[in-house]
């Protein structure tokens, strides 16, 4: 699967309008070629180089099999809790220095799943995907 955004390009800066500086919005995410047997896609954007572990900015899961873009600002699944304590987009927001956000789509051979937890939803996701794609952005705040 390709993961790919009009928003910024892979291993670019991501825009300040998507971060903690800005709009703090989502930014635009699109795929190609879903592997056959999937029934719905799962996304994780994370941050691995926050100080503390990786830091969880967005789960989104339940996304339609007929989904193949997530639009700016938009909520395509259901949300469980990130790192911030709520299940909204969170936007980067790195304390010091330049962070890597991984934004990883997961398609998935269920059309539903339970997950309550970013602990939880990392295990079912490692269990039901049968496809996915990367796309890494930078952020560092100005």
């Amino acid at each position: 699967m390709e993961l790919h955004s009009i928003s910024f390009k892979h291993g670019g800066s991501i825009p300040s309008k998507f971060t903690c500086q800005g709009e703090n919005i989502n930014p635009q995410l699109g795929w190609v070629e879903a592997p056959h047997g999937t029934k719905s896609f799962a996304l994780i954007v994370d941050d691995p180089d926050a100080p503390i572990g990786t830091w969880v900015h967005w789960l989104v899961k339940d996304i339609p099999l007929e989904t193949m873009e997530i639009k700016e600002d938009s909520v395509p699944g259901n949300e469980v809790m990130n790192s911030f304590g709520k299940k909204e987009w969170g936007g980067p927001c790195p304390p010091s220095g330049t962070h890597r956000y991984f934004f990883k789509l997961y398609a998935l051979n269920v059309e539903s799943f339970e997950a309550k937890s970013s602990a939880e939803f990392y295990a079912m996701v490692d269990r039901l995907k049968i496809g996915e794609g990367v796309l890494m952005g930078t952020y560092k705040k100005h």
